[in-house]
């Protein structure tokens, strides 16, 4: 026979099943959300190949895993995994459409995350299995954070910690808060980006902090981040997606509520864009790099149709 070490880490050997579905997303997620609504004690996860695979099951998302409760009264705790990160592939490859899942968050109906380490994808769906109420979870990871050798949590993470929405970097730690005039907050693999460029141009006074969950959005943990650096006079939001696309617009505001009245808001990315990313990885490399340094840049701004 066949055996599951997952079905055997503990006495109670609980069930653990993969099922290499058929190519049809909208008739499998159509499924797995019955399948969730009608199983609330199990954690049933779909998880797309590429996050661009769930555009084939849109109208199930807004039908029914978006507005189901609301409508219906059903409630669902299926989890949605969308491969979701800029590596230079094509544009469908790229994007999971982020946007299109905040426009649709409202009344508390969905968890829409991004995270970037291990011990954070480990406790959101721990999270997810316990809660005695189900909302779906969607999460956004790019598949490089798999093999990513900065992308790791210590094993004491895992039995002394827990989920957190709004994480600030260990090397920000260390910086003086009244040294700071910049604050880049970014989601996701970005965040390796920059701290990557941070650390080649050594950099000691713009810390980075990561919004995990966008919705519901974190709004106690993001605003004592602004109090930590309350002398900083730039608050810079950075994203690979295109300024018309990603989370800029569904969160701005959020951000806004929080900011002091000296402190400035600043978009850092792409510029609009009807693709969801260029196609070229010579190009998407160069604008990368480009970005990355601009965000770091204390001084450096947008201007306000998205033009560098």
């Amino acid at each position: 026979g066949t055996f599951l070490p997952l079905q055997h880490v503990s006495p109670g050997k609980a069930d653990f099943v993969v099922i290499d579905s058929v190519l049809s997303e909208e008739a499998v997620m159509a499924f797995e959300y019955g399948y969730a609504t009608s199983s609330p004690d199990e954690l049933v996860v779909w998880e797309a190949q590429y996050g661009d695979f769930a555009n084939g099951a849109q109208v199930v998302i807004d039908q029914f895993i978006a507005s189901g409760e609301v409508k219906w009264g059903r409630l669902c705790g299926l989890t949605l995994m969308l491969p979701h990160g800029y590596e230079g592939a094509g544009p469908e490859h790229s994007s999971a459409r982020l946007e299109r899942f905040l426009t649709q968050c409202a009344d508390y109906n969905m968890q829409v995350c991004v995270p970037a380490t291990p011990v954070q994808m480990f406790f959101l769906l721990r999270r997810q299995a316990i809660r005695p109420y189900r909302r779906p979870l969607i999460l956004f990871s790019p598949k490089s954070l798999l093999r990513h050798k900065e992308s790791m949590s210590p094993l004491e993470e895992f039995a002394n910690d827990k989920f957190k929405p709004v994480n600030e970097d260990w090397e920000s730690r260390d910086i003086n808060p009244d040294n700071v005039k910049r604050v880049v907050f970014c989601s996701g693999k970005v965040y390796y980006d920059l701290r990557a460029e941070r650390k080649s141009k050594g950099l000691t006074d713009v810390p980075l902090a990561r919004i995990a969950q966008l919705y519901p959005f974190p709004h106690e943990d993001f605003q004592a981040q602004i109090e930590r650096y309350r002398k900083a006079t730039e608050i810079v939001w950075w994203q690979e997606e295109p300024r018309n696309q990603g989370a800029w617009h569904r969160i701005q505001h959020y951000l806004e509520r929080h900011m002091l009245p000296h402190q400035k808001l600043i978009y850092a990315g792409r510029d609009s864009s009807a693709s969801p990313a260029v196609g070229y990885k010579s190009l998407h490399d160069k604008q990368q790099k480009e970005l990355v340094e601009l965000a770091l840049s204390v001084g450096a701004a947008w201007r306000a149709d998205g033009e560098k």
